[in-house]
């Protein structure tokens, strides 16, 4: 379950996902998954320069502070996805928020695609390999996107990517959590579908 429209914590949007956090409980869902929010006034997946301020962080750690509980309380975790457009960046600043929020509830999605914007496929390999290494022990999720490498999203295969090897690190540390692609075109799910299928038969 998403939550990614509420981009800040009012009172009432506190109370708005406090309701899709009881809702996933009851379901059997067992993570909501956040945006990690962006000063940009116009774009929720836009980088803005002030996202790397101290205040951006505070923010953030404020409105934390504010939901954990609720999710703690619920039994639900909640997951938060490196991305260049948002506070949260990199798997560097995952670990950081990981470590001074210290909920057994805050848990990472990994998406590889977010973790880079231009680069080769050897670059891009040695990039995840850091980022699992890094947050492996806290990785939910993990998301079956890719980049060309002149930056573009692409269908899980079509890009700079390396799954084999993205894959075979996930099950070395111990992941067993769900893939979810997306960042296709409908017509290209049957074939995300068999190249993964492929991969993780592996």
């Amino acid at each position: 379950m998403d939550a990614r429209k509420l981009a800040f914590i009012t009172p009432a949007g506190l109370r708005r996902l406090a309701v899709v956090i009881e809702a996933a409980r009851a379901l059997g869902i067992p993570m909501v998954t956040l945006c990690t929010g962006t000063r940009d006034p116009l774009d929720p997946w836009r980088h803005h320069p002030d996202n790397r301020t101290p205040a951006a962080w505070m923010d953030l750690r404020t409105a934390l502070e504010m939901v954990l509980p609720v999710a703690e309380a619920a039994g639900v975790d909640l997951g938060v996805e490196p991305e260049g457009g948002n506070v949260v960046t990199s798997a560097v600043d995952a670990r950081r928020l990981l470590a001074e929020m210290a909920s057994r509830r805050l848990r990472i999605v990994l998406d590889p695609a977010n973790l880079f914007e231009h680069g080769g496929r050897a670059e891009v390999r040695g990039i995840v390999a850091r980022a699992i290494d890094l947050l492996a022990p806290d990785i939910a999720m993990a998301h079956a996107k890719d980049r060309h490498a002149d930056g573009g999203i692409a269908a899980a295969g079509a890009g700079v990517v390396d799954f084999d090897a993205m894959l075979e690190q996930l099950t070395a540390v111990g992941f067993d959590g769900p893939l979810v692609a997306h960042g296709f075109e409908a017509d290209e799910a049957a074939g995300v579908a068999a190249f993964l299928k492929a991969k993780v038969a592996r």
